[in-house]
C-alpha cells in the first residue's frame, strides 16, 4: 500500500496550468505556508480539518523558464511512449532497453538526441551499429524534452487520476 505522503500531487500554476507532480508531504508544505491551495482533494484528512490533496494550484502565478527535463531512463521511455522505436511495439519498462543511434564505440554521446527505447530483440540486432548500417529505421527522430513538451508526460502520467483529467485534458 502507497504511504498517504508520497501519493502523486497534480501541482497547477495559478493559470490552472499543469507544471509538475509532486509528492502530498511537499504539497501540504506548500498548502500550510499558504503558497498553494487544494482544487481537488482524496476522500483521506492527513490532519483534522486538512484534506490529503489530489491537485493543488498555487495562489500567485509562476514564470516557468525553458528548461531542459533530466536525461534518465525513466524520461527517455516516456517521451518514447514505452514503444521500441524500431519496431513499434509497446512494452513495459522492464522489458525495454536504452539504445544509442550512434554507438558509443563510434563516438555516440549519452544525450536525448542520440538515446531511444529499443526492445532487446531489436537492440541486439542493430548492435554496435548505425540504424542505415543495421538495415533499421527509426520510427521518429530522438529529440530533447522541455517544460513545454514535458506537458505530454503529465497527460501520460495522470491517465489514471480521475481527478487530474479536466486539467490535463484541455
Amino acid at each position: 500500500m502507497t504511504s498517504a505522503m508520497t501519493m502523486p500531487v497534480l501541482v497547477l500554476n495559478a493559470s490552472y496550468e499543469p507544471v509538475n507532480i509532486t509528492r502530498a508531504r511537499r504539497a501540504i508544505v506548500l498548502l500550510i505556508k499558504g503558497v498553494a491551495e487544494i482544487e481537488e482533494a482524496r476522500d483521506r484528512f492527513v490532519h483534522v480539518g486538512l484534506q490529503l490533496p489530489c491537485v493543488i494550484r498555487l495562489r500567485q502565478y509562476r514564470r516557468l523558464p525553458i528548461r531542459i527535463q533530466t536525461l534518465s531512463r525513466k524520461n527517455i521511455l516516456l517521451r518514447d511512449g514505452h514503444v521500441c522505436q524500431y519496431c513499434g511495439e509497446k512494452f513495459n519498462s522492464s522489458e525495454l532497453e536504452l539504445e544509442h543511434v550512434i554507438p558509443r564505440a563510434q563516438g555516440g554521446q549519452s544525450t536525448w538526441e542520440n538515446l531511444v527505447a529499443a526492445c532487446r530483440t531489436c537492440n541486439s540486432r542493430k548492435a554496435n551499429r548505425t540504424p542505415p548500417e543495421a538495415g533499421m529505421k527509426l520510427l521518429r527522430k530522438p529529440r530533447v524534452v522541455t517544460i513545454h513538451t514535458s506537458r505530454a508526460f503529465l497527460r501520460q502520467l495522470g491517465g489514471a487520476e480521475e481527478k487530474w483529467r479536466k486539467y490535463l485534458y484541455y
